[in-house]
């Protein structure tokens, strides 16, 4: 069994384990790092995707999107051509909104599960979108209908129906831990740790597993597939963690999340992009981040402005194993 480190540890305890919590987090990293006028080129996944094909970073291609509801009545001719997609709101969170196409079957789309949708399910669905259901603080939205992940086979067993997702946290543009988040069928085939998907803290040297939790809890095997965790490996691993790296000159964020997920035939391919990263992260790595944290403040400021993303990859593979 993966012990959990943190299971019968008090608060002092959790401190000495170098264990960052949210006053620290949001007080001397979020606050003093992460421009308050630079936020929307992460909240808005839009302009995140716009920013990212500006500096040749990788992101799922963008099909479209609906800004008005005069224009749902298109959808149909939006989504000609397409078998497959996603359809997402620009300004959601917590991966509310999200609603992924695998087929088609005569007029239906189907999802994931096998449900069948029609058109009218999808229209409504993007109305509900724009109308600010699903977006932060319930503000007007737009919808994106982008290309469906085609997700490696090397996660085969892994992961219930959804796609696999990593979460990089960079400080400074220095990846600092990783873990891969894997859908389950509590949490409806989303990689959202909140709604039950496993989260496995990843060495970010090999890409390797190194512990995992579900609920907080530590678990061995993926709860509906069986599959023993400690075998995952995250394929291209080195090219993923350099990708991660280089979305600190675009967001120009200093404490950032970078979700990436590995497309069977693009490799890996920027999801999204959080300037409030959670803290579970600490939790599926059995570690803390404060160490790290405090290995990137201690360099001199023209170490790390001289440094490349190479170099930062190459920096966070010597010190943070």
């Amino acid at each position: 069994m993966i012990e959990n480190l943190f299971q019968w540890c008090r608060p002092s305890d959790l401190r000495k384990l170098g264990i960052a919590g949210m006053n620290k987090r949001n007080g001397e990293y979020i606050a003093r790092y992460n421009p308050r006028a630079l936020y929307p080129r992460v909240d808005d996944k839009l302009e995140t995707k716009i920013l990212a094909n500006e500096f040749g970073l990788n992101v799922p291609e963008l099909y479209g999107t609906v800004q008005y509801q005069s224009q749902v009545k298109l959808l149909g001719k939006m989504l000609e051509g397409h078998n497959s997609f996603v359809i997402k709101p620009s300004q959601g969170s917590a991966g509310k909104g999200i609603l992924v196409i695998l087929g088609r079957e005569g007029d239906y789309f189907l999802k994931p599960n096998g449900d069948k949708l029609t058109l009218h399910d999808l229209q409504r669905h993007v109305s509900n979108t724009l109308s600010g259901l699903y977006s932060l603080g319930g503000r007007n939205d737009k919808a994106m209908i982008e290309y469906a992940i085609q997700f490696s086979d090397a996660f085969d067993g892994f992961s219930y129906q959804g796609v696999p997702d990593v979460r990089v946290v960079m400080f400074l543009g220095y990846p600092v831990m990783a873990m891969i988040r894997l859908s389950t069928e509590a949490s409806d085939g989303k990689a959202n740790l909140h709604q039950g998907a496993v989260g496995v803290g990843i060495d970010l040297v090999t890409g390797k597993a190194l512990s995992a939790v579900q609920h907080g809890r530590p678990i061995d095997k993926h709860p509906d597939t069986g599959r023993a965790l400690k075998e995952l490996v995250v394929p291209q691993w080195n090219k993923l963690i350099l990708l991660s790296s280089q979305c600190y000159e675009m967001s120009e964020m200093g404490y950032l999340g970078a979700d990436i997920v590995l497309d069977k035939e693009l490799g890996p391919l920027i999801l999204e992009l959080n300037a409030r990263p959670g803290l579970a992260i600490q939790v599926a790595n059995n570690t803390g981040l404060m160490p790290r944290l405090e290995a990137v403040q201690n360099l001199t400021r023209a170490e790390r402005i001289m440094a490349s993303a190479q170099d930062r990859v190459d920096f966070a593979q010597k010190h943070f194993t």
